[in-house]
């Protein structure tokens, strides 16, 4: 609407809770898709398109004019209009120019006025590393809480249990257990000391074995006690690999690819035994001799496992909120440049995989792992929402351009086992997703076959035909199946036209002749050739509206634990290899909520050797159901 009188009563405060994009999700439901910050209060919560509650916040609190953080509109309850109007201070534009400015991390806009609206994190009044102890004790009280849940949980269902028959037959068998116990105990501790009493008479009799049987006798005992007395490894609260990574502002497409890198265990294995800043730090006191610039570069936490760079005028460790010693000085809405000019994404997830899978954290905020990816990777950068599947490659090809770089280096500047690592690490990061496609051309009018390999890191599959129209046709509603769109992906496909110049049709053609290339009808069709380690799929799940409008398909796709690709695979990969290799376990999946490709959010779900099938949502760890 052209006028709201509503918006006119409205006085922003400068430190707004929408200026802190770790606050970008509903309060309710942790969706970040259509989130709406009331401008009355500090609530944020999603719209009535998702599961209402900024609606419900209005009926009971009677705030109506809220802003939706993404696409930046304001929409009054009362008046149940879009709001166009401002009010007399200019509230409403200076704050959507200071979230664009968030987003973009682009500080350089400024208003006539001078006026500026600053979140907590940019405050003056709080310092950046403040804001990131005040999060690393979220972090702690996160955990803290998770433990106290659970030990009351536990405490009750045991309760509970000890009155059925199945609890009382299991607290019998503990009892004879606990007696059977002590009478062990009771043996062992008589066979001891009778043992003590003959060594003391025997000690004065003369020896019936030579020194040597009496002292292997002696290993052999110690040994014997030392075994039997070895303790039980306590099993940890918090099942490792399932702790969440806490929302940053927009930031769950990072959270869920990093979650799934995380679950493939050869991955995982790599990035926890290499750590690329050991080879820095070689090379850095290698080149400079410094001792003292070595330790403005790297400090360690030796008996942790965690490295964390350091700045060079004052000190503090560059780790994850929750889980290092001390927290890292870094603003989070506008970092400062680093120190260092040595920013890994190797070392980073060194750091980020060894405490997720500690099993001590229920939550991690991956401050600088953010930080890092804004760094290297400048498309990145802000907190305007983005595409996994992009980040996920963008990601990778960075991770292998770190590992390349470092293990080029001269053999003097990195050490040998280093350099090994550093070799087997990339190794496994170029094979691990590197598959070959068959790219097969037949001419129709020769039949002569020509082949062509690619590599592929992934496959991009499209939906059928029937889901690409704008009509609510019955068939497009059905879920689709992965094997269709496989079946899709490598289906034959006509070339339009005589476009193709076959080699066997133009064979009795001279190279410098003047006759003109001869073109044929032909057919093409892609097919898998070599098999990756780890199979990727990607859903293309847009289809065009109209001219230049894009939208999403929203259709269920079905896929089993099981996938046999043997079908969409060459002939010569389905005779020269086993039967059981064309076999892929699911490990992990993706998913991205919403309706449009400018919003929503992302959870993963991946499959945990200690736990079982576990959903990610942010901080949110649930354990998968059906």
């Amino acid at each position: 609407m052209d006028k709201c009188k509503h918006v006119g009563r409205l006085r922003l405060s400068q430190d707004h809770s929408s200026l802190n994009p770790q606050k970008w999700h509903c309060v309710d439901c942790n969706t970040t898709e259509s989130v709406w910050a009331c401008l009355s209060c500090s609530h944020v919560a999603c719209g009535r398109y998702i599961e209402e509650h900024a609606l419900k916040h209005f009926q009971e609190q009677k705030h109506p004019v809220a802003l939706e953080v993404n696409e930046l509109y304001v929409f009054c309850y009362l008046c149940d209009d879009y709001v166009l109007n401002d009010n007399a201070t200019g509230d409403l534009k200076l704050l959507r120019s200071t979230l664009s400015a968030i987003k973009s991390q682009n500080y350089e806009c400024t208003t006539r006025s001078g006026r500026t609206l600053r979140s907590m994190a940019a405050s003056d009044d709080i310092s950046a590393g403040s804001v990131q102890e005040l999060l690393r004790d979220e972090d702690r009280m996160f955990t803290a809480l998770w433990h106290r849940r659970h030990s009351q949980l536990g405490r009750v269902f045991r309760s509970w249990f000890e009155l059925t028959a199945g609890g009382r037959r299991r607290a019998e068998e503990e009892r004879l257990r606990e007696e059977a116990e002590m009478k062990r105990k009771e043996a062992k501790e008589r066979r001891q000391n009778l043992k003590r009493q003959m060594k003391e008479i025997l000690e004065g009799a003369p020896p019936r074995k030579s020194h040597r049987l009496m002292e292997q006798n002696q290993k052999t005992s110690r040994v014997t006690i030392k075994q039997g007395d070895s303790p039980i490894k306590r099993r940890p609260t918090v099942t490792p690999g399932v702790t969440g990574l806490r929302n940053l502002g927009n930031t769950c497409y990072m959270n869920s690819i990093l979650q799934v890198l995380s679950h493939l265990h050869i991955f995982r294995k790599c990035f926890l035994q290499l750590d690329l800043n050991q080879a820095l730090e070689h090379l850095s006191n290698t080149a400079n001799g410094n001792a003292q610039a070595l330790c403005s570069l790297i400090q360690r936490h030796g008996k942790r496992g965690l490295v964390s760079s350091v700045n060079s005028k004052k000190t503090s460790s560059v780790g994850l909120s929750g889980g290092a010693l001390r927290s890292r000085n870094m603003e989070l809405i506008q970092p400062k440049e680093p120190s260092s000019k040595h920013i890994s994404l190797c070392h980073e997830l060194h750091t980020l995989f060894q405490v997720m899978w500690s099993g001590k954290w229920a939550l991690v905020s991956p401050f600088a792992m953010l930080h890092s990816v804004w760094k290297l990777i400048p498309a990145f950068r802000g907190y305007s929402q983005q595409d996994a599947q992009e980040f996920l490659c963008e990601f990778l090809d960075k991770v292998q351009q770190e590992l390349e770089t470092t293990g080029a280096l001269q053999p003097s500047s990195v050490p040998a086992t280093q350099r090994e690592l550093i070799k087997q690490v990339l190794n496994v990061v170029n094979t691990i997703f590197h598959g070959q496609l068959l790219s097969q051309v037949t001419c129709l009018s020769c039949d002569n076959k020509s082949n062509t390999i690619e590599p592929f890191w992934d496959l991009s599959l499209e939906f059928p035909e029937r889901y690409h129209f704008n009509g609510k046709e019955t068939a497009s509603q059905r879920p689709c199946l992965l094997t269709e769109m496989l079946a899709k992906f490598t289906e034959t496909e006509a070339l339009e036209g005589k476009i193709y110049a076959c080699d066997q049709c133009n064979s009795k053609r001279r190279k410098f002749s003047s006759k003109p290339v001869i073109l044929t009808e032909a057919q093409k069709q892609l097919m898998v050739h070599r098999l990756p380690q780890v199979l990727r799929l990607h859903l293309k799940r847009f289809r065009w509206s109209g001219r230049n409008h894009r939208e999403k398909i929203g259709v269920h796709v079905d896929f089993d634990q099981i996938l046999n690709v043997e079908p969409y695979s060459c002939r010569d990969s389905s005779g020269t290899l086993r039967p059981d290799s064309f076999i892929y376990d699911l490990s992990a999946v993706v998913m991205h909520h919403g309706k449009g490709f400018g919003s929503g959010h992302y959870t993963s779900y991946c499959y945990n050797t200690e736990g079982g099938e576990f959903c990610f949502s942010a901080s949110e760890c649930t354990k998968a159901s059906g």
